[in-house]
């Protein structure tokens, strides 16, 4: 087999992955060292050690997990590397905090072409450096033909909470506002779409991106954000559910105050869907005080992640742990969680 070459240095020996590059042999030092050390290279990865040393922070310490099996692994607006580093940062910034480092866990299957995985690992360290994060450590198992969908991965967030930062379901209070960064569904449906081969005159692209500076942005501003969610598997509906559930009020929620794109209204029509329940992987909902709602939307929109965000309705002590949704045509409908999966493995 010809070797394989990027930028003109040469990368592997073999055109896709085996199960050696999972030995812990001669493969697997090449993988590591030409390739993931090569695009995510910061003195904490450097080191190779069995675990990262890290620097002291200051703050509260906010850890999360995730796994991503997403399928595609190429999809318009992005790829499983992309999701992997988004969707982990958004977790940890809907706690508040800064992320700062991630670890990469691959299952590979053998045969998954190697420049398939490079494209993911040049995404995936893009991605990171854009958020401003670092990759500090990782592994990689490879498995038989047959036991994975060419390539999964879990990855684990580090970041600090400041002190003065507390968002909390249990700080929401009656007369909050509801806060939505932008148009819904809009990963989801680009996912199925692309799985399903159906084309619509406007493209469907995926909202995934990094949400961590929109949330510092918010947070450097305002001082009684309450809580904020990112409504990814289960979409905006289920989020809401949880977050009405957590707080102990009720939500009342304005339809026709929810950005959706034409696109993404066509398709779920067409298709038999509801956007509400659609995954996201770049909106976030933020509940604020009613004294600073208008001037948060602001700022909300004055961010490029931002600049579609909508006020969607407020808490109330009627209902409690209930959202209310009121309709387009006035009539007013219970919003419940997602019971079954619309799409499965769309992140």
């Amino acid at each position: 087999m010809l070797p394989i070459t990027s930028l003109g240095i040469r990368v592997l020996k073999t055109e896709q992955i085996q199960l050696a590059h999972g030995s812990g042999g001669q493969l697997t030092y090449e993988l590591v060292r030409r390739l993931f050390k090569r695009y995510f290279s910061n003195p904490y990865l450097d080191a190779l050690y069995d675990a990262a040393v890290l620097p002291e922070q200051s703050g509260r310490l906010a850890f999360t997990t995730d796994s991503y099996v997403i399928q595609p692994i190429f999809f318009a607006g992005g790829d499983i590397g992309k999701l992997s580093v988004c969707g982990t940062v958004n977790d940890l910034s809907m706690v508040g905090a800064k992320p700062l480092y991630l670890t990469a866990g691959y299952i590979l299957e053998e045969g998954l072409p190697f420049s398939d995985l490079e494209k993911v690992v040049m995404s995936m360290a893009e991605t990171a450096n854009g958020a401003g994060v670092k990759l500090v450590a990782g592994d990689t198992k490879v498995v038989e033909r047959g036991s994975a969908d060419r390539i999964f991965i879990n990855t684990a967030g580090l970041g600090w909470i400041p002190d003065h930062v507390t968002l909390s379901p249990r700080k929401v209070r009656p007369g909050d506002k509801i806060l939505i960064s932008g148009s819904i569904g809009d990963h989801g449906m680009a996912i199925l779409c692309q799985r399903e081969g159906l084309e619509f005159e406007t493209p469907l692209i995926s909202d995934c991106a990094p949400l961590n500076g929109l949330v510092e942005t918010i947070l450097h501003g305002h001082h009684e954000i309450r809580v904020m969610r990112d409504p990814t598997r289960g979409g905006l509906a289920t989020a809401l559910v949880e977050l009405a559930q957590d707080s102990g009020f009720g939500f009342e929620i304005e339809e026709k105050s929810i950005p959706v794109h034409e696109a993404v209204r066509a398709a779920c029509e067409l298709l038999g869907l509801d956007p509400f329940y659609v995954a996201n992987e770049g909106k976030l909902i933020a509940i604020v005080s009613p004294q600073e709602a208008e001037s948060a939307l602001a700022t909300l929109q004055a961010h490029p992640l931002g600049h579609k965000a909508t006020l969607i309705g407020h808490v109330v002590e009627s209902h409690p742990q209930k959202v209310v949704l009121r309709t387009i045509l006035g009539v007013k409908r219970l919003v419940r969680m997602l019971i079954a999966e619309q799409l499965p493995r769309i992140c």
